[in-house]
Parts: C-alpha cells; sequence; structure tokens
C-alpha cells in the first residue's frame, strides 16, 4: 500500500481506557486496539493519504522515542493488514472500462466498506463479479429478483432457466413481468428485461424444467455458484437434495431460498461447510422445507431473492466471514424473529463429512 488511511466508514474512536474501537460494532466487522501508550492511535492518525507507511513508521518513532524501528514498522504493518486502512492514491484497474467503473462505483464503495481484506485498489471484488458464471434456477417469486439483483451486480455470465409461461397471478411478485407478457415463457421476458438492465453482461436462458440429477447436473456444468430458486419437486428427496449432491460431485457452492408465508429463508451451501442434507437432519421444523408455499407478497418474494443474491455475492466476491453450511432468514411477523440454524456434519456422510 503506497499512500494508506483509514476508511471513512471505520473512523477510529478511542475510549476512555485507551482501547481503539473501528468499524462500528453494529455492522459486524468492528475491532478493538488495546492501546494504553497510544502508538496506534497515533499511527492510524497519520495514515490520513498523505504519508507513505515508511513515513507514518517515522512519525511513530519521531513522537514515541522508546520505540524503534522494528516496533515501528510492526505497528503500521499490523494496522495496513487489518482490513480498516485502505488506498488513497488512484488505484489502477485496467480490467474495467470507465463506463463499468461508473456502473459499479456505489458497489465499490460497498465492498470497500464491508471486506477485510487489504486490497491494491479496491476493485477486486467487482473483477471477481465479471468473471464468474452463475445458473439461476427459477424465475418466480424468488428468482426474478435474484436474477435481476445479480444483473445489475455486473455477474459477468447469467444463465437462466425456467419452464413456466407468464400468469396473472405472478404480477403481485414476480418482478420481471407486466401484464403485457401474459403467456410469453418467463425465461424469454427475462432475458429481454436484464439485457435492459445490464448490457455489459452476457445473458442466456432456457426454458426447461429439471427433471432429475442427471439433468441437473448437466446444467451446471462450467459454472461457478448455483442459485436454486426453483422449489419442485419438494423435500424430502427433492430438488434441493439433487443439487445438494449434484454442486458437491462438481465442487461449487449453491444457494437456495425462498418463503413459506412469512418465514423467508435462505440455504447456502458448499465446500468446507455441513451439506444440506446434514443441516436439514438437525433442523425441526426445517426452514426452507416446504418453499413457496402459495401466501406471498412482493415484499416477502423480494427479500428472498435479495437475501438469495446476496449470498451468492458473497460467495462469488469472498467478502463473507460465513462459511458455507447454514440456512438464515427472517420470520416477518417478529421483530426478532432471525433464523440462524447450522449443525455438523453427520458421522459418515458421503458428501461433507
Amino acid at each position: 500500500m503506497r499512500l494508506p488511511r483509514v476508511k471513512p466508514e471505520h473512523a477510529p474512536h478511542r475510549l476512555a481506557d485507551g482501547t481503539i474501537r473501528l468499524g462500528g460494532a453494529l455492522y459486524g466487522i468492528a475491532s478493538e486496539i488495546t492501546d494504553a501508550d497510544g502508538w496506534a492511535w497515533a499511527a492510524l492518525t497519520l495514515m490520513d493519504g498523505t504519508r507513505t507507511p515508511a513515513d507514518v513508521a517515522a512519525g511513530l518513532r519521531a513522537a514515541f522515542p522508546v520505540l524503534t524501528g522494528e516496533d515501528a514498522g510492526d505497528i503500521v504493518e499490523t494496522l495496513l493488514a487489518s482490513g480498516h486502512v485502505e488506498e488513497a492514491g488512484p488505484g489502477a484497474c485496467e480490467q474495467l472500462s470507465e463506463r463499468e467503473k461508473e456502473r459499479y462505483s456505489r458497489s465499490r464503495d460497498y465492498f470497500r466498506w464491508v471486506d477485510l481484506t487489504p486490497r491494491d485498489h479496491g476493485w477486486e471484488p467487482q473483477l471477481r463479479l465479471k468473471a464468474a458464471r452463475v445458473l439461476v434456477l427459477g424465475l418466480g417469486g424468488t428468482g426474478s429478483h435474484a436474477a435481476w439483483s445479480l444483473a445489475a451486480a455486473g455477474v459477468g455470465r447469467l444463465h437462466l432457466v425456467d419452464p413456466d409461461v407468464v400468469e396473472l397471478s405472478n404480477l403481485n411478485r414476480q418482478i420481471l413481468y407486466t401484464e403485457a407478457d401474459l403467456g410469453r415463457p418467463k425465461a424469454e421476458v427475462a432475458l429481454d428485461r436484464l439485457r435492459r438492465v445490464n448490457s455489459d453482461i452476457e445473458i442466456t436462458v432456457e426454458t426447461a424444467s429439471v427433471d432429475g440429477p442427471e439433468a441437473l447436473a448437466r446444467l451446471i456444468d462450467g459454472f461457478h455458484v448455483l442459485a436454486l430458486c426453483a422449489d419442485l419437486p419438494r423435500e424430502p428427496y427433492g430438488i434441493q437434495t439433487w443439487a445438494n449432491r449434484a454442486c458437491a460431485a462438481a465442487g461449487i457452492p449453491w444457494v437456495s431460498g425462498g418463503y413459506h408465508g412469512p418465514l423467508v429463508s435462505v440455504g447456502v451451501f458448499g465446500p468446507g461447510g455441513p451439506c444440506f442434507e446434514c443441516v436439514r437432519a438437525g433442523i425441526a421444523p426445517q426452514p426452507g422445507g416446504g418453499y413457496a408455499w402459495p401466501g406471498v407478497t412482493g415484499a416477502s418474494a423480494g427479500l428472498s431473492g435479495q437475501l438469495v443474491a446476496y449470498d451468492v455475492l458473497a460467495q462469488v466476491t469472498r467478502v463473507s466471514s460465513v462459511p458455507p453450511g447454514y440456512f438464515h432468514g427472517v420470520t416477518l411477523l417478529d421483530p426478532d424473529g432471525h433464523v440462524y440454524a447450522r449443525h455438523p456434519s453427520r458421522d459418515g456422510c458421503e458428501i461433507c463429512s
């Protein structure tokens, strides 16, 4: 890092006992530094984007003669590695056009805020999105919102699959369709709408249903993440089980979400975590076990789709501190009804143990 500065969203606060807090506890990315001697505070103050790391270390030694050059250097390196500091100088990123940088500037600001990995120029998560290939299976209440969000975010290649046509009852929640689309294949309409949302990415579609695990395995070939937004056939031993086994064989993560009345939940599974079947076996009742019951509004469908999209983006960008192998979500009738379920792999599970 050439000219480090503390990220504005992570502005440090010093408590009465000298402890420094960065990041904000409300956001889940806070750090605390015990700093009785004031060395870290002084270094953070010097990191204003006008000094090199060597300059900061020199300023630290000038303020605290007791510090050796090695001590000052270690303090600076530790702060640089914390993720609360960014490069202030203009970072070169030739893989994105100026048009793309303008389009995704707010995304870059978001990832800069939540990403605690030191970066050269802050565009690394967006570059991962540009290189990503994501399969969206199902373009109903959850899938239509998820597909829109992934296209808007700049996923480089989206393949959308759905067997159905647009019906009047879809229009209370499925964001991509209008009255003029009644009777048209959802995949065809989605392609038209999303190409108008983002013409800089590749979008392909398929009007097809998945009739077995072999068909699903063929579909995911070549993709980095599966966004499973279809609900048929239902569990047990339905399409989520097929996805669990096919994605495990392919070595890719998958995200599945939906709604069950006021319960909106999403599951995230993949290499490095307990599989869907193990987590499901440990839960009673099962969040996500009966997605897409008839009762739904645009708001509840939108929440499920946006949560699916968020978790897909987290898997692609790697800006996520939670490993796969869990369900999470909300119960809309209870302000405190947050869902989080995680269970270890079962002994002898052929997929994840």
